[in-house]
Formats: structure tokens, C-alpha cells, sequence
């Protein structure tokens, strides 16, 4: 997503966008942790086929990266991360493309999602279980959209402004 945009009304409106989609998201998956710890917390799984409802917790990051390091400082690290994210979201969301502009604002929510959910008591609340997969939330399938959304936003993009082919020669 590249370029900053210089500002203008479809700037306002693409940040306008950004941030209704961040707050909706994250309002969402703020939402679910409860409802998962009080409908799991007897240690049962709810079986929906190809996916199981299933309580866990993560004291890390992604795939538990970071397992035993203190809350804080992966609080600290995730906040700075996600703030920088955040940022770079605002400053170019304008310039870029409505698939790219919702696919920051699923990275950005998902990201703040896990920041707040595990300032609570310093781990993140986990519920959907594959058995293949590890454990993850709300907040973990906005991260995944969003990083899909923006490849397929930047794949457009480079389609869009490639070079044309050079002109054959044919005075052969």
C-alpha cells in the first residue's frame, strides 16, 4: 500500500471507513471472550465439525511465542507493534484501495483485540480449536483476513501499475 496521501475528502472518508471497521471489529471480539470463558469454563468442548468451541489461554503471542516472558513486556511489545500499525494504517489507507483499507483495519483490530484482552490479566482468551491448528480467537481470524486482504490489495496494485511489455521488434 504504498504512497501517503496528501489529504482531501476521500482521505477523510477512507480514515472515516478505517476507524468504524477497527471499532466494530474489536467491539466484536471484545464481545466473544466473555461469552467463551463463561460457556467453556467447565472445561467441555462444543463440537461444530470442522472446528471445536474450546477454552484455552495464551500467556504468548502467535503460537505461543513468548510463552514465559513477563506480561508486561509483551504487553509493552504488542501495543508498541500495534500502535506502529495503527499509524501506518492512518497515513496510508487513503492512498490505497477499499479491499486494502479494510484489510489494515482487520490487522489493526485483531491486534488491538489481543493488546486489550491481554492487559486484563496478561494472557489472551482462545476458543476456536481445529486440532490441527492451535488454538485462536475473534481477533486472531481478523489478523489472517487482514494480512490476506492486503496481499491480494497489493497484488491488484502491482497489476495495475506494472510496466506495459516493451514493443516487439519486428524488423527482423
Amino acid at each position: 500500500m504504498p504512497g501517503v496521501s496528501t489529504g482531501g475528502r476521500s482521505a477523510t472518508r477512507s480514515r472515516r471507513i478505517l476507524t468504524i471497521v477497527v471499532a466494530v471489529l474489536v467491539a466484536a471480539a471484545l464481545a466473544a471472550d466473555p461469552v467463551a470463558r463463561r460457556a467453556l469454563s467447565d472445561g467441555r468442548a462444543i463440537d461444530l465439525g470442522l472446528l471445536q468451541l474450546k477454552l484455552a489461554y495464551n500467556s504468548g503471542v502467535a503460537f505461543s511465542v513468548g510463552n514465559g516472558l513477563p506480561p508486561w513486556v509483551i504487553i509493552a511489545v504488542t501495543a508498541t507493534i500495534t500502535a506502529a500499525i495503527g499509524v501506518y494504517a492512518w497515513r496510508t489507507v487513503p492512498a490505497g484501495s477499499p479491499t486494502g483499507t479494510v484489510g489494515l483495519a482487520a490487522i489493526v483490530a485483531g491486534a488491538a483485540a489481543n493488546v486489550i484482552d491481554r492487559a486484563a490479566d496478561g494472557r489472551v482468551t482462545d476458543y476456536f480449536h481445529t486440532g490441527w491448528w492451535p488454538t485462536f480467537n475473534l481477533a486472531d481470524t481478523y489478523l489472517t483476513c487482514g494480512v490476506v486482504l492486503v496481499i491480494i490489495a497489493t497484488l491488484r496494485e502491482s497489476t495495475t501499475h506494472s510496466d506495459p511489455p516493451p514493443p516487439s521488434d519486428t524488423s527482423a
